[in-house]
Order: C-alpha cells, then structure tokens, then sequence
C-alpha cells in the first residue's frame, strides 16, 4: 500500500525537477519500502511562488468558507483513518492502535480550528476624545515555513497546518524525512477539501538546503518548527536575519514527582503506561522519576513489572504494545546512555537489551534504571526513547531545585493527594505544561508548547492561532 512520495506545489503532485529521490525505510524490518522526492533548488523557488499567489487568494476568502474547508479535511483524514494509520505504522513502527488515535487527534485539529477562524475577535480601545476611534484587527502574518518532526508524522504537521489555515495564511510544510507519509495524505485531504491551488504546499528532500532557502526568501515571513533544541537554535539564527516571526516546539526533559502521600504502585502504573507510549520517542514523555525515598521500593518494583509485561513487535501485527524505535542513531543513543548510567552506580532493573528473537529492526526492551545518579547522561539529555530512570528525594525544596535544573522546560509532571503541595509544584515547575496526577496533556482545545530552550509559542487551544497573526491597531479621526 506504500507509494513513493512526490512534491505538492500550486495544487499538482510532481517529481523533484532533477529526479532525485530519498529512500524511506520500515524500522521494523529496516527494509526499503519506497521513496520520497528530493526538492531541487527550482522546486523550491516554485513552492514559493505557488504559496504566494495561494495566500492573496486564501485570506481574501470568507470566513465561513474557510472555516467549511477546514472542518472537510478533518471529515476526510477521520474517513481515511485506516489507512493513514497503517502508512504511519509502516514508517514509525508505532503500534497501529496507537497510529489510528494520533489520525483521530489530527483531525481534532482541524475540526478545532475549523471554529477558530469564526473567533479571531479584534479590540476596540476606547479613546481620550469623542472625535476619535481606535481599535486592533488581526490579519494573518503571511506565508508560512513549516517544518515537523518524525515521532507523530500525522499530529504535528496537522497542528501547524490547520492553524494556519484558520488564520488566513498559505503555508509550506516540510515533514520529517523518515516520515513523508502521513503529512502528503493530509495534504492530499486539504485538496480534496477544496483548498485552492497554493494554499498548502509539501516539500521533502534535504532538510537544511530547504530550510536555508525558504526562511532567507522574502515570501515567508512566519516560521513554525518542531524538531530538537539543536535544530530549533539553527532555525532561528536564519529567521533572524529577515526578522521572521518564529514559533518552536523543542526538546524537552519531562520530570515526574511523586510525593509519599499518593499511591506509589498506582503513580507507578500510570507512568510506565505513559513512558512507554510510541517507544518512548515522545517529546513531553516522562523521562526523570523523582520518588520520595519512603515510595521508592514500591513504585520501581510496579513500574519493572509493567514494563516487562509490554508486547514488543512489528506496530502491524496483533496486540503489539512497543514498536522499534524510528532509526538506528535513537536506538545507539540509548544502548550509550544505559551503559553510562550503569557505570556511575545505576541498578539495572530490567530491559537493557534487544529483545530475544529480533535480529532485524531498532528493538530494544523497555529499560528501567533504579538509583539513577543526577550526573548520568540519561539525567542530563534528552533521553528519547523506551529508557526510565528512577531516582529519590527526601525534601520538597530539593527535588524542586534538582527537576529545574535542566535548560529544558517542556512538561512535568506532580503526584500528590495534598493540594497544597501539588499547588506549590506546578507553580514552582519551569515548564509549559503540567499535568498533576495523570499524563495526558495534549489535546486539540489547549495550548501546547514549552519555555527555556524547549521553545517559544504555543500549538493549540485558541492560542495556538495567533502566532499566525499580526495585530494591527488603528486610530480613525472624526470629521473633517
């Protein structure tokens, strides 16, 4: 059912200018199950163009008409589910349940935004004198640079594409080279739709050659990217230079506290649930567990044995509960920071390993580290993938000074029965989400996105709209 992937430009699909392609591969099997075209510096200048002329059509289109198109790419992807998840399956290895509930949660967002763009309100200020009017509008920024990230290839592109649709803009998206699937089928959905020709365009291929030309081109003026911190820090040095609106969804380091007063087997079974969700290749994942020295014993023990007890296996094949990471560099990079931790005094409690009977694909067994010292690599970077490291605290004060350490400042997350403490918690964590005794933060109808280098801006809710936006004020004098 895989096909090769072309570019998307002026409303055709087409072949790179040059012929030139990228091979896409299985991480189950690592096998080659197609291509992708690889934009050529005249397809790009092309897709420019296109998305100009797309946007003077697209914001001088009513509202309602807007808002009718968007809510129809939403009826589609939901139509097509099945088989946007088995193509998501096909490139990420995810579970395919877990592929069908990230197309539903794409769809959300254009359902969403299908009513947002009814609701970007304006101000009106009152003025000093009578002969005076004054008032702010809000007009969409222009064309948009979109980059997106492998790890959920339908959500993300689906959050920045649907957003800027409502405002009014005409956007480019550029999806994640492991996985050009799902962002085309819904570029195909926006078609059929009755998106006009230039309003959404799609470009594969080289990523920093692509990146480089569309952010120095004058045309583009707002850039939305998801991707890790390193990549998010190079995006901006080029936007800077045109003073580019820029919104980024980076990295993160999500710290869990659990405090003595909850339940540790159930904290315990809530977060390794969690942890474990998509390999843990999730970029609000838990990935530090500070647990009052009193809850330690009970909470690593339920957490090892629901991690044991885990499926692994090809995302296509029944019952299947943790798929291969997406390629062999994530996978390496958590080999080396298991071997770490273990050398500076970590318990190894289970996993560790590729698991017994996978001689092909990215697999390796959800790993649990007990004892974890704050040192470790695992603590200290991004650890994106199916690794938790579990460590202790006594005091309230110190867990929290330890928690914020990290320049990252995504999602954290608080268990505790007493409001008081959970309270002082999510005040005191420097993130920008929360979630206080469950995990399940993202959702079309709030506001995603982090502080310090996880980002700036925010995806979704009815925030999510304005970095879209422009404000402009007014001031009318009466009379002649």
């Amino acid at each position: 059912m895989y096909h090769d992937i072309k570019l998307f430009i002026d409303g055709k699909w087409r072949t790179s200018s040059d012929k030139s392609t990228k091979p896409v591969t299985n991480p189950s099997n690592e096998e080659i199950i197609g291509t992708t075209a690889a934009a050529s510096v005249t397809d790009i200048e092309e897709t420019l163009s296109s998305a100009a002329k797309g946007f003077n059509i697209w914001r001088n289109t009513g509202t309602w008409d807007r808002a009718s198109k968007i809510r129809k790419v939403a009826d589609l992807m939901r139509e097509r589910q099945e088989e946007i998840a088995k193509l998501m399956t096909l490139e990420t290895g995810k579970p395919l349940a877990e592929s069908k509930g990230e197309t539903l949660a794409a769809a959300d967002q254009f359902e969403w935004y299908s009513e947002e763009t009814k609701r970007i309100y304006g101000q009106i200020i009152e003025a000093r004198t009578s002969d005076s009017r004054m008032s702010v509008i809000y007009q969409p920024v222009g064309v948009v640079a979109a980059f997106s990230a492998w790890n959920f290839p339908a959500l993300l592109p689906a959050r920045k594409i649907a957003a800027a649709l409502a405002a009014g803009c005409a956007i480019i998206i550029k999806p994640a080279g492991e996985t050009p699937a799902c962002c085309a089928a819904i570029v195909q959905a926006c078609n059929d739709a009755g998106i006009p020709p230039g309003v959404v365009n799609f470009l594969t291929g080289m990523s920093d050659k692509i990146a480089k030309q569309l952010i120095q081109s004058p045309i583009v003026r707002k850039v939305s990217v998801t991707g890790s911190v390193p990549i998010g820090k190079e995006i901006l040095k080029l936007a800077a230079d045109g003073v580019k609106k820029v919104s980024m969804e980076l990295g993160g380091h999500g710290p869990v506290l659990v405090f003595d007063d909850y339940d540790a087997e159930k904290a315990a079974e809530i977060c390794a649930a969690t942890k474990f969700r998509n390999c843990g290749q999730v970029c609000i994942s838990p990935t530090r567990f500070y647990v009052h020295e009193k809850s330690y014993k009970a909470f690593s023990e339920c957490f090892s044995q629901v991690a044991q007890s885990l499926k692994i296996g090809d995302g296509l094949d029944e019952g299947v509960q943790v798929g291969p990471m997406a390629n062999r560099r994530g996978l390496e990079t958590i080999q080396n920071m298991t071997k770490d931790a273990i050398d500076r005094g970590a318990e190894l409690l289970c996993g560790g390993k590729a698991p017994v009977g996978f001689n092909k694909g990215y697999f390796v067994e959800p790993t649990v580290l007990g004892n974890v010292p704050d040192d470790a690599l695992v603590m200290n970077e991004e650890p994106f993938g199916p690794i938790a490291p579990i460590t202790t605290f006594s005091e309230y004060e110190d867990v929290i000074i330890r928690a914020n350490a990290l320049p990252f400042g995504l999602a954290g997350y608080v268990f505790s029965n007493d409001l008081s403490v959970s309270t002082r918690a999510y005040e005191d964590l420097e993130v920008g989400m929360v979630g206080v005794n469950e995990m399940l933060l993202a959702t079309a109808e709030a506001p995603f996105g982090g502080v310090k280098e996880s980002g700036m801006g925010r995806e979704g809710g009815t925030l999510g709209i304005h970095d879209y936006l422009d404000p402009k004020y007014v001031k009318i004098k009466l009379g002649g």
